[in-house]
């Protein structure tokens, strides 16, 4: 008999509104949550969320809920504390079991000590825009920047291309580059035929960049584009199921993009996430921490785990509000940053 436990339970979140992407549209999420406690201090619990993105996460499989309780079992053998490199293939569940035994052994939400879980400094986020319908989307984005966001994220591929141009073209006759910051994300919707000439006339709006022009595993496509696009581009899907140290150099060298987008629910929790940037400073290639439709367990894990490094960009924490039934959570959204409320 183990001194740890880890209960499993799943949930359903349901979105606010739907929200779009090139692969679909979600309006339900599911997730599992771990409860790790122990005999000695049962009163003490860490929690983990598990999240993956359906027909995203390299390990969206089958049997997830039978791998999920396996790895639990295991962790538990192993005094709560996760196996990073059994887990390297399911990072999903990484992610939960590493936020649960930090959780555990902090005994707070304040996963990390840094000024933002002192409640001390904010962490800069984007503004994010679903697909829509041109009239919904723009209604949007006038949002947004009437609540102060310094950076905007469209995620476009799922309208007409002219129209989302002339979206982009209205927010740049209102606010210029060094007033508001524009991030287009693609999601693959590109076609490698015609995604350079498109990076062309998007580059003319000054944006900061793009994420995931076309579909992930073109690697020759994309680092033709990665050399020739005059607008920056930064991997995102691209990363999924690179989970070795080997696979993460090699993709890195042999795209050598702008930026990559680390989601650790997706990306190799946080030991793989630290792979990650550690090998993109190694090549000086930028990047940012995003969340990827996780309720608050996840989202205040992934900014907990944020504020520990020293990256002035805005991050992608703001998907908390999606969710008509989140769980309670200290953070805040303050004009564009994200904040840990310690008194709450």
């Amino acid at each position: 008999m183990t001194d740890f436990q880890i209960k499993v339970k799943s949930g359903l979140l349901h979105f606010k509104q739907p929200a779009g992407t090139s692969r679909g549209t979600y309006t339900t999420r599911k997730v599992w949550y771990l409860y790790l406690s122990s005999r000695e201090n049962p009163e003490r619990v860490g929690i983990g969320e598990c999240a993956p993105l359906p027909k995203l996460s390299c390990d969206d499989i089958p049997n997830y809920e039978q791998v999920l309780a396996d790895a639990c079992r295991v962790t538990e053998q192993h005094d709560g504390k996760p196996d990073a490199e059994a887990l390297r293939n399911y990072p999903s569940i990484l992610f939960a079991l590493e936020t649960a035994f930090r959780h555990y052994e902090m005994g707070s939400v304040a996963l990390w000590n840094t000024p933002f879980s002192r409640g001390e400094a904010g962490i800069p986020i984007n503004g994010l825009i679903w697909m829509g319908d041109y009239t919904t989307m723009f209604k949007r984005i006038e949002q947004k920047m009437q609540q102060g966001f310094r950076c905007i994220k469209l995620k476009i591929g799922a309208i007409n291309f002219e129209e989302e141009l002339k979206l982009i073209r209205f927010i740049r006759t209102h606010f210029s580059s060094e007033e508001v910051q524009l991030r287009v994300d693609a999601n693959g919707a590109f076609s490698p035929i015609d995604a350079l000439d498109k990076l062309k006339r998007l580059a003319e709006l000054d944006l900061h960049s793009i994420e995931q022009p076309i579909r992930a595993g073109q690697w020759e496509e994309m680092a033709r584009l990665a050399e020739d696009s005059p607008l920056p581009i930064a991997l995102d899907e691209e990363l999924i199921g690179c989970n070795t140290v080997a696979e993460k150099k090699k993709l890195l060298s042999d795209i050598h993009p702008q930026y990559i987008v680390l989601k650790p629910s997706l990306h190799g929790g946080f030991s793989g996430g630290k792979e990650w940037i550690d090998e993109a400073e190694r090549q000086q290639i930028g990047w940012w921490i995003t969340s990827a439709l996780e309720s608050n367990v996840g989202l205040n894990a992934i900014a907990q785990w944020c504020a520990t490094f020293d990256n002035p960009l805005p991050q992608g924490l703001g998907t908390g509000q999606l969710f008509i039934d989140n769980v309670p959570m200290p953070l805040k959204v303050r004009q564009d940053c994200l904040w840990f409320d310690r008194e709450q």
